[in-house]
Order: structure tokens, then sequence, then C-alpha cells
């Protein structure tokens, strides 16, 4: 049977990343996409006042993290968002997992689990 790669995508608030980041790195986690994007969900936005002017914000600020992971548990890297993340409110979050049918390395072809990790090891 051949490993089972997955590839687990969080989307939280920006002034948790480096939570996130510390909890992961704790379990084995290193190797990370991170990308600063906006969106809405049951928060659907929220009124600021800037200057005197009210301002309507449809799309909160939210920062996405994206690792393949293959040597550490899924769940344990599930948990480990969750008890960085959970604030018990509105915008927390969520965490998509979904499994990688082909990853490649592209310097020197190698395929599977031997492209996750560096031969120099």
């Amino acid at each position: 049977m051949a490993d089972i790669i997955s590839k687990v995508t969080i989307i939280t608030r920006r002034e948790k990343f480096d939570e996130l980041r510390d909890a992961l790195n704790a379990i084995g986690i290193t190797g990370m996409t991170v990308t600063m994007v906006e969106g809405s969900g049951i928060q659907k936005g929220t009124i600021r006042i800037y200057r005197g002017v009210k301002e309507e914000i449809r799309l909160m600020p939210k920062v996405k993290v994206e690792m393949i992971v293959c040597e550490v548990p899924v769940q344990s890297v599930i948990d480990a968002a969750v008890k960085a993340l959970r604030t018990g409110g509105i915008g927390d979050g969520k965490i998509f997992v979904s499994e990688q049918l082909r990853v490649v390395k592209i310097r020197t072809g190698e395929e599977g689990r031997a492209a996750l990790v560096d031969a120099e090891e």
C-alpha cells in the first residue's frame, strides 16, 4: 500500500498566524505555503468607522496556510491547529483535508514521499 499524502489547508484570522505556525513547528511541520486572502462566511463582514465615516467591510482579512503532510499524522495537524486557533467566536476559520494523488519534485523528478524530503538529509 502506498503512503497517503494529504494536503491540509487552514483558513483563519491573520492575527493568529504566529500561534498556528509555532504549534505546527512543535509537531514537526516546517514546510508551508502562506497566502493573505479575504473572504466571508457566517460573519458576512463588519462595519468600521474610519475618520468619522462608516465603512462596510464585506470581505474579512484572513490567512490561508497550506501544507503537504505524510510523515506527521493528519489528525495531529488538525488537533494542533484547533488548539492554537480556537477562540470560540465566529471567524475562527476552517480546516480542509484532501488526498494528493501525485507529488513530483521538479528538480529531481522524484515522486511521492521521496519528492517531499531532501535527499541530503
